[in-house]
């Protein structure tokens, strides 16, 4: 009889432990209790009716979940009109288009009711929504700014409105991080495409070039005006150093003259002659022919009427 008491005894121990639970730090717990939520506990021992009352759901708000959306490279497109993530674009072009996203759940105590009572429609909506926006997205580009720009452009654009698009439905969850993993055109077209992508890349490429030689050159012309007007300048200062030398020089020897002539009336002669002597003898130097004039000094002056003799070979 004792044997049984305990034996129930435990049992009935061991049914209200089921309403314990331990939550873990990266966790987050709804409690049900009759279907109905009562408590949104937090990590630690949560202590609460047994099983078959409470139901006690726990949720992991650390761990990042990923969901692929769109094209699908390696799945067999036979018989499809047209694939998941086959788009159009601005101008009339189809491009393959798949993302991954990267979401968690919120961490606020609505988030988490939220996300529990939706928990199993959350990807179906991101989904939908992700595909709406790709579609508007590769619908106002052209094919080459898709193609271009869309592995850097297009992940930040998503982020925005994607998180726009799915606050009326409360599902709970924030979109963390957006990524293009495939992005070319369909299959049958994509040799032509590579072709023009690479005649585009080597378009750019010469240009580029040409703009950086018209710089090189252009830093060069200036370099060679600087170089000419520094010269230009130093000259002009020098040329005007000197006149102003030799004007002061002049003035000086003018002045210096002056006071002279007052004490030597023949001061003019003997700078004549003086300056006479410098030109035969500069003339001597360079062996040029010269003759000399002396014999036709006269009262009256120099008179050069009579041509001089011719030498006599």
């Amino acid at each position: 009889m004792k044997g049984r008491y305990w034996l129930l005894l435990l049992l009935v121990l061991g049914y209200f432990s089921t309403g314990i639970a331990q939550i873990r730090p990266e966790e987050r717990a709804i409690v049900q209790r009759w279907g109905r939520i009562v408590a949104k506990p937090g990590p630690g021992l949560w202590i609460g009716l047994p099983y078959g009352i409470d139901q006690v759901h726990r949720i992991s708000i650390a761990s990042v979940r990923r969901l692929t959306v769109g094209f699908e490279p390696t799945s067999d497109l036979l018989g499809q009109p047209t694939p998941a993530g086959q788009l159009l674009t601005g101008d009339r072009n189809l491009v393959d288009v798949q993302v991954t996203l990267d979401y968690r759940v919120a961490e606020t105590d609505q988030a988490l009711e939220d996300y529990f009572l939706h928990r199993d429609r959350v990807e179906a909506v991101l989904a939908r929504q992700t595909e709406s926006l790709l579609a508007e997205w590769t619908a106002g580009h052209r094919v080459d700014e898709v193609l271009l720009t869309g592995n850097a452009a297009l992940p930040t654009w998503l982020i925005e409105r994607l998180q726009q698009r799915l606050e009326p439905y409360r599902l709970g969850v924030r979109v963390q991080q957006a990524n293009v993993s495939y992005l070319q055109p369909p299959e049958p077209v994509l040799n032509a495409f590579q072709e023009v992508n690479r005649a585009q890349t080597t378009m750019r490429t010469q240009e580029s070039n040409a703009r950086q030689e018209a710089k090189q050159r252009e830093r060069q012309a200036l370099s060679e005006k600087y170089r000419l007007e520094q010269l230009t300048s130093a000259y002009v200062e020098s040329v005007k150093d000197q006149a102003l030398a030799e004007a002061q020089a002049f003035r000086e020897r003018a002045e210096q003259f002056q006071r002279l002539r007052q004490n030597n009336p023949q001061l003019l002669s003997a700078i004549w002659w003086e300056e006479t002597e410098k030109i035969i003898a500069t003339l001597r130097e360079k062996r040029a022919t010269f003759i000399p004039l002396d014999r036709e000094l006269s009262q009256e002056g120099i008179s050069l009427s009579v041509p001089p003799a011719p030498k006599k070979r």
